[in-house]
């Protein structure tokens, strides 16, 4: 029978990821109780004692509790590197089929593992992980049970082991047991397992090095406009209002989202970058979500509503809450993946379907979101061409200017459209992409040119939104009779009129009560 192992599909090199399958190597301890603790390597110059199958396990008289299934991380000639970023281990049994030895409903298997590390060919290994973890078997027998099919092998879907949140030494070991307890029930009525199977996951190297580079590089360009946007704005001889608060905060969490911080991960061993990477990248979204919602209003409210952040709370606080609640999921996993990297949510058959019934939830709120943001920037073009209407008295030159400020408007709402579309498409692939191996599935696509170009994309509309509602550095005169509007001169999107009511010409002739 083939055994399928889970693969990688990618589209555009460097792939962000590379999986690499493993088979354990079946190790003899040949001391029983033994007191201190002994690694077993698989193969080297210290390999262990080895047995091919059980059946030969059981003319040797050998336990259950004597059999040590050992992988070595990477393959023989090859090492790991900081540059990885991560490891992801995934765990899949072979299970045979047996009359008398099949799987019961709910089998439970309890695994006695432990993880070393070490980073020379030949020096002692450091013990960093070890743990007792139980797993559900999840099989399926696709065939008849009858005699004829004993030794075929039961499908059985991958389970989440272990997830490491740095990969900063150059080989890591894995020693596990399955100890059998009748009296207590452990390990029994799982059938009879052939061989362990594991799959390793982690960052490419050239991908991170892309990663690393695009991040310095954005880091300092969205700085620097935003201090030149903020500069601008205290120049003003009105205070802030709140829509332009808004921008400089989506600034600041776009920055803090950039900054670089991974490449000290190449020298240290911060097992919690994958954590502190979840959490900025949760504040961003929470502020870009926050953002849109005020950046519609405000085109919206009439000018007594206007500039006040309480008016948003029943938008922005569901926004908040769920970023909460993403934190505490988070926490749930990778907090606790801290101190035991074999901890998984998915683990257990209640947090299996907690885990899943969040996913569910948060892609479906993701979707409401986007649809209740059409419907307010809707409610903005209609409220435009409401204002229009008092085009025609204008003198040609003054509709000329509204019609280019209306049309330019409207094309950054549709921009901001399509960046919500990709926003929310990303969260949900993001999701999906984190549970897919915990559902059993064989194939994980991930686009590598997607993934950053996203990352581009939101780059790229913040350092347009602060550039073009950056107030002008030109200083217009007086004010002309004609409507208290400033006219003749040469304007773009935002051009700001030094004035208390608002930081844009649009911004004002969007407000209900806003003087033509």
């Amino acid at each position: 029978m083939c055994h399928c192992f889970p693969t990688l599909t990618f589209n555009f090199p460097p792939s962000p990821t590379t999986a690499m399958p493993y088979t354990a190597t079946k190790c003899v301890d040949t001391v029983k109780h033994r007191q201190e603790k002994k690694w077993f390597m698989p193969w080297g110059p210290n390999r262990c004692v080895k047995i091919q199958s059980f059946k030969e396990a059981v003319a040797q008289k050998i336990e259950a509790n004597n059999i040590v299934f050992a992988v070595h991380i990477p393959l023989p000639n090859k090492e790991m590197s900081s540059w990885f970023q991560f490891m992801l281990v995934i765990l899949q049994f072979d299970i045979a089929f047996k009359m008398y030895n099949q799987i019961e409903d709910g089998a439970m298997v309890t695994i006695d593992v432990g993880l070393a590390y070490r980073d020379d060919t030949v020096g002692e290994w450091t013990q960093m992980a070890q743990s007792f973890e139980q797993r559900k078997l999840n099989c399926n027998f696709t065939t008849t049970k009858t005699l004829e099919n004993e030794g075929r092998f039961y499908e059985c879907d991958l389970m989440p082991f272990m997830e490491v949140g740095s990969v900063s030494h150059k080989y890591y070991l894995l020693n596990m047991r399955l100890p059998v307890n009748e009296r207590k029930k452990v390990n029994m009525g799982i059938g009879e397992i052939k061989d362990i199977r594991l799959v390793s996951i982690h960052q490419n190297g050239g991908f991170t090095r892309v990663w690393f580079a695009m991040k310095t590089f954005l880091t300092p360009s969205i700085l620097i406009i935003m201090i030149w946007y903020w500069r601008r704005i205290t120049l003003m001889s009105r205070p802030p209002v709140l829509l332009e608060k808004v921008i400089l905060a989506l600034g600041i969490s776009m920055t803090f989202i950039n900054i670089p911080v991974e490449w000290f991960s190449i020298s240290f061993n911060w097992t919690w970058m994958l954590l502190f990477g979840d959490i900025r990248q949760g504040i961003f979204y929470s502020m870009l979500l926050s953002f849109w919602i005020i950046f519609c209003g405000e085109h919206l409210m009439d000018q007594t509503e206007r500039n006040r952040f309480s008016v948003y709370w029943k938008q922005v606080g569901p926004i908040v809450f769920g970023s909460f609640c993403l934190f505490i999921f988070d926490m749930c996993e990778r907090g606790v993946q801290l101190t035991n990297p074999f901890y998984s949510i998915w683990a257990s058959e209640v947090g299996t379907e907690l885990a899943m019934a969040f996913i569910i939830v948060a892609g479906i709120c993701a979707c409401l979101y986007f649809l209740f943001l059409c419907f307010m920037v809707f409610q903005v073009f209609r409220n435009i061409s409401g204002k229009r209407s008092s085009l025609p008295a204008m003198s040609k030159a003054r509709r000329l200017h509204y019609e280019g400020l209306i049309f330019r408007f409207k094309f950054l709402m549709l921009v901001t459209l399509f960046c919500a579309a990709m926003t929310v498409i990303f969260f949900i692939i993001s999701q999906v992409n984190e549970g897919h191996w915990h559902w059993g599935e064989r194939t994980v696509q991930v686009n590598s040119a997607f993934f950053t170009g996203i990352y581009g994309m939101w780059n790229l509309y913040v350092f347009a939104i602060m550039f073009l509602y950056a107030p002008s550095h030109k200083r217009y005169g007086d004010e002309q009779s004609n409507g208290g509007a400033s006219s003749g001169e040469d304007i773009q999107l935002t051009t700001t009129i030094t004035r208390v009511d608002g930081p844009t010409e649009i911004y004002k002739m969007t407000g209900k009560a806003a003087q033509e």
